[in-house]
């Protein structure tokens, strides 16, 4: 196509329009920026210089000369459920929920933010009834898993299963969570009295059910919980072997968690009589899988059943191969507290064990914890769901000075 000096016309025609366009867009701007009140920008600037207390109150000032600001009205909610101040973040989504103009979606949203300040603030029944009035709305998800917290934290496990189910069938994700909650039916069947034995079992076969179900490996803790239930069932209902064929099966599939069962092991062992194969069953799971759990209980049982020094022999071999100040203080413990009134001679010549010992421990209680993996939350007993962030299988089982 051949170029036509004519068309050089519309090049000014052009810029002309663009110029025309952009002085309306700046005075569009300023003509909004300059309805807005000083409050707003003041309380910008106090965000900007990290003073949130200043800003606040900017911000409530705005609030209150334009009451149609929803926006404004979410964010201070926000900002006081965060700082904690639950009865003005509650005061302040309760307004907007009860504007006759506000908009489904808004509306909406002005339920979850309300449910979310009841559940902050520990009014749980309150919460639940918000979360509820959700579920057909575009906050059907994030409500159904603040429902799932709830019916944890009141150990409501049969609604709990159901609202995860539910989560199932929402999101194509596992839930390796809803094997624990069947685990908690058993073991509060397990310690009722009497205990409830039907309801275990049909508790279990249904955790047993929901591992199938997961990936392989998705909940090896979930594994490890229902075999142990399942040997103190066993237990309960007078059946060693059964209860010994659990209990090694976790020696087997998840090693790691041996020491949490070698007291178990040792003591179906012992009812049979069969104390010296237990304590050689732990010794080569030791070999196979050191653990600091497993090393007290071997070393304890082995000052039980053949003396100090077999015991110490062992004690000297694993800490030169898995050196730890944490093993070392709990085998002074335990043959200070076996030796307490003997007049055997301590296996430490001219040692003073007590001094020794007090020096060591005062350098090893930290290391004396299990960790959570998520949030950090340290504890000296294992747990399968954390007690600080509330995640299920955060917990290794082994101690801090392992993991280090």
């Amino acid at each position: 196509m051949d170029f036509e000096p004519w068309w050089l016309i519309f090049v000014p025609v052009l810029f002309a329009l663009g110029w025309l366009a952009a002085r309306f867009d700046i005075r569009q701007m300023l003509r909004e920026t300059r309805s807005l009140p000083d409050s707003y920008f003041r309380g910008l600037n106090f965000l900007l210089n990290e003073e949130p207390d200043r800003a606040i109150d900017a911000f409530v000032e705005v609030a209150k000369l334009d009451p149609e600001t929803t926006e404004l009205h979410f964010a201070l909610g926000s900002l006081f459920r965060r700082r904690g101040e639950m009865e003005r973040a509650i005061r302040v989504h309760q307004s907007l929920l009860n504007r006759s103009d506000l908009p489904a979606a808004e509306r909406d949203h002005a339920q979850h933010e309300l449910a979310q300040d009841f559940l902050k603030a520990g009014m749980l029944d309150r919460a639940e009834s918000g979360f509820e009035q959700l579920k057909d709305t575009r906050y059907a998800l994030p409500a159904l898993r603040s429902l799932i917290r709830i019916y944890e934290s009141e150990h409501d496990w049969p609604r709990a299963i159901e609202a995860v189910k539910t989560l199932q069938g929402l999101v194509d994700e596992p839930v390796p969570q809803i094997v624990h909650y069947y685990c908690e039916q058993a073991q509060t069947a397990l310690a009722a009295k009497p205990a409830d034995v039907d309801a275990a079992h049909k508790a279990l076969d249904a955790a047993d059910h929901a591992l199938s179900a997961i990936e392989a490996g998705a909940s090896k803790g979930g594994m490890v919980r229902t075999a142990m239930l399942r040997a103190r069932l066993a237990l309960i209902e007078q059946d060693p072997k059964r209860e010994r064929l659990y209990l090694e099966s976790i020696m087997t599939d998840a090693p790691e968690y041996a020491g949490l069962v070698a007291e178990q092991i040792l003591a179906n062992y012992r009812a049979a009589n069969q104390e010296e194969a237990g304590l050689d069953l732990l010794q080569k799971q030791y070999a196979r899988h050191a653990s600091l759990d497993l090393f007290n209980v071997l070393f304890r049982e082995l000052r039980v059943q053949q003396g100090a020094a077999p015991s110490w022999a062992f004690a000297r071999s694993a800490l030169r191969s898995h050196p730890s100040l944490l093993g070392l203080d709990r085998l002074l413990e335990a043959e200070l507290a076996n030796s307490e009134g003997s007049a055997e001679q301590a296996p430490v010549p001219g040692a003073d064990l007590t001094l020794l010992r007090s020096l060591i421990h005062k350098h090893t209680q930290r290391l004396d914890r299990y960790a959570c993996r998520s949030c950090g939350f340290q504890a000296r007993r294992f747990y399968w769901q954390c007690p600080g962030c509330n995640a299920w299988e955060t917990y290794a089982p082994r101690r801090l000075e392992e993991l280090e």
